[in-house]
């Protein structure tokens, strides 16, 4: 069993959802490793990662909008705003998704559904520089 394992930075521009797929793939390639898992696991507390739908850009934009509904900014009964209004939903928000993600490898490459991409859920207003650790193990 082998593992390899690297961390990309990822820089957004506020709120929204980022494909990261095509960095993961290609670190899955370089790995050399045909059959086992990756994961992929975001180093932060108000960014998350979510499996979603990669071909039409609506589904995450009402994915976004729900997330806006459901925990909104400015709720006067948040105490957690020292950075903002935005600072305690999002770790709300990031504690309602996923840290990480693991997806399995079949013949070097991730077995992502047709419609399946990982996305970087960044839930601040504010552009920020992401880290993710990418672990990839197998033979």
């Amino acid at each position: 069993m082998a593992v390899y394992q690297k961390e990309l930075e990822f820089e957004t521009r506020g709120k929204g959802t980022y494909e990261i797929s095509h960095e993961v793939e290609a670190l899955v390639r370089e790995s050399g490793l045909l059959v086992g898992t990756v994961t992929v696991f975001v180093k932060h507390t108000s960014a998350s990662l979510v499996l979603m739908e990669n071909a039409d850009p609506s589904a995450r934009r009402d994915l976004e909008m729900y997330f806006d509904h459901l925990v909104p900014e400015d709720t006067d009964y948040f105490i957690h705003t020292y950075e903002g209004p935005d600072d305690m939903p999002s770790h709300i928000r990031m504690a309602l998704t996923r840290s990480s993600e693991v997806i399995p490898i079949q013949e070097g490459q991730m077995m992502l559904g047709t419609w399946q991409g990982i996305f970087l859920f960044e839930h601040r207003r504010a552009s920020h520089r992401r880290r993710v650790v990418v672990t990839i193990i197998g033979e």
